[in-house]
């Protein structure tokens, strides 16, 4: 254990950052599979992933929109870069999600 992690603990993330390959095939071969786009309504409308819906996740109601979606289902998480979509996905863990990826490098990667 390093000094940090003795200081501050170490934090598990709950969810897999996948690369843009892998992304894809779980989007393609996952029953029950979510395609989350977390950018803001102007990038969305920009373009997206087929299938995608969008939850802005700097809107006041992110949490609560998120806290009603099902948690059984598979959540594939993307936004430009990977930043926010990761937070999403924190959030997410947070209200009892299980099933949680994130677009590592996020649309730009793609």
């Amino acid at each position: 254990m390093s000094f940090f992690q003795s200081l501050f603990g170490t934090a598990e993330k709950k969810y897999q950052d996948i690369p843009a390959d892998e992304f894809l095939k779980l989007s393609e071969n996952t029953k029950d599979v979510v395609l989350l786009d977390v950018r803001t309504p102007a990038e969305f409308a920009g373009g997206k992933l087929k299938g995608a819906i969008n939850i802005d996740i700097f809107a006041r109601d992110f949490q609560s929109k998120i806290a009603k979606l099902d948690k059984d289902k598979t959540y594939l998480v993307y936004c430009r870069s990977g930043n926010r979509s990761g937070q999403a996905c924190n959030t997410m863990a947070g209200l009892g999600f299980t099933k949680l990826y994130n677009l590592a490098g996020g649309v730009i990667s793609m």
